[in-house]
Parts: C-alpha cells; sequence; structure tokens
C-alpha cells in the first residue's frame, strides 16, 4: 500500500464543522496513524454532510486525488465514510485503496458485513422513530415546532452574523496574500484551504467566497 495519504474528515452538521466537534478527534486518529505507519499526509479534506446523503463531493475530490497521486484514502472511521452499503461498494470499485484506522487491517468482506450491520441498525431506528411519531399523533399530540417560522428567521440571522464575523478574521489574511502578489480568487483560495482556514460553514473556501470576503471589506 502506497503510504502517502489523503485524509478525509466528515461531521454531520454545520454546527460540528464550525466548533471542530468531532473534527479535532477524526484529524487527530488519523495523523497518528500516518505517523506510525511513516506515511506523508498530501492533503485533507473535510466535508459536512448527514451520513444518510450519498452525494458527496468533496469525498468525490479525494477519491479522484487519490487516483491522480496514487496514494491512499484515509478515514478516522468506517462511518466517516457512509453508512450505505452499495456506496462502499462504489468506493471499492473505484480501485482507490482506503484505510479506516478503528479497523486498518479490514479486508473488503469484512467491510462490506460491518457496512451492512451499519445500515440495517440505521433502517432499523428509523422505522421505530416513524411508529413513535405515528402513535403519538393517534394520541392527539401536536407534532412540530409550533414557533418554526421565528425559529429559521434566528437561525438565519445567527449564520449571518457568523459569516460576517469570520470575513472579519479572514480579511486582514487575505490583504496580507494580495500583497505577497496573490491576485487571483483561485489561487488565494487555493492558500487559505492549504493553510487550514475553513469558511463559516467549516468547509473550504471557492473563489466566490474569497470575492465575498473582498466585498465585504471595502
Amino acid at each position: 500500500m502506497n503510504t502517502n495519504f489523503v485524509c478525509y474528515y466528515r461531521v454531520s452538521t454545520t454546527q460540528q464543522g464550525q466548533s471542530g466537534l468531532g473534527l479535532d478527534a477524526q484529524r487527530q486518529a488519523v495523523r497518528n496513524y500516518a505517523e506510525k505507519v511513516q506515511g506523508a499526509v498530501l492533503d485533507e479534506l473535510t466535508e459536512v454532510e448527514s451520513g444518510k446523503v450519498n452525494e458527496r463531493p468533496i469525498l468525490n475530490q479525494a477519491i479522484e486525488l487519490c487516483r491522480r497521486t496514487g496514494a491512499t484514502l484515509l478515514v478516522a472511521n468506517l462511518s466517516r465514510l457512509s453508512r450505505n452499503l452499495h456506496f462502499v461498494t462504489m468506493l471499492q470499485q473505484s480501485k482507490v485503496n482506503f484505510v479506516a484506522v478503528d479497523n486498518p487491517h479490514a479486508t473488503p468482506f469484512l467491510i462490506h458485513i460491518l457496512v451492512a450491520v451499519a445500515e440495517l441498525e440505521r433502517t432499523m431506528i428509523s422505522a421505530r422513530t416513524k411508529a413513535a411519531l405515528e402513535s403519538a399523533k393517534r394520541r392527539g399530540t401536536k407534532l412540530g415546532n409550533p414557533n418554526f417560522t421565528a425559529s429559521l428567521g434566528r437561525a438565519r440571522e445567527c449564520r449571518r452574523v457568523q459569516s460576517h464575523q469570520r470575513f472579519e478574521q479572514l480579511v486582514p489574511v487575505v490583504r496580507e496574500l494580495q500583497k505577497s502578489g496573490l491576485s487571483s480568487l483561485k489561487d488565494l483560495a487555493g492558500v487559505l484551504n492549504r493553510r487550514g482556514f475553513k469558511t463559516s460553514r467549516g468547509c473550504q473556501f471557492t473563489p466566490t467566497q474569497v470575492h465575498r470576503i473582498l466585498n465585504f471589506a471595502q
């Protein structure tokens, strides 16, 4: 196995992505493993997405980077990939090597079993939750948030404030990069990502987001 690694981190909520909750533990686990096997980390990619969702653009980027470089995809544990058996099968068929730190010696067959059990557990939890909600509804219990509209407004305002606070932190960094000779939005975004900076949602920067930072500074 190639000991060059592309590390993939996933957190399930925006709040976790912002706070680093769960992310720091994943990062420490994969770095410890890479150091143990004397491997080199080529890149680290983070995605904020539910485990139920199979559309993972950041994971696709990580897989493509592994293909180009021959590196091994490294994750903290199998659940960071997906709880969906079909998805893991597709990943294996991509011919990209991957290692889960919590079970580094797992064979493809064992991985199928572990993911299949996790998928079954998720289906059973969903069925029990649905049955409980239907039972509560029959008893006349009102479901949902009665103050949904107000809560949605507060959530949007909170995101706006967090975004502006992040812009204020990054404006000096972007200005300094511009003084060093970087001019294109793509180059600026690339440097921010390589230095480990994240957006207010815990994602990597794109040229569009850098443009927003510069507009905020005007």
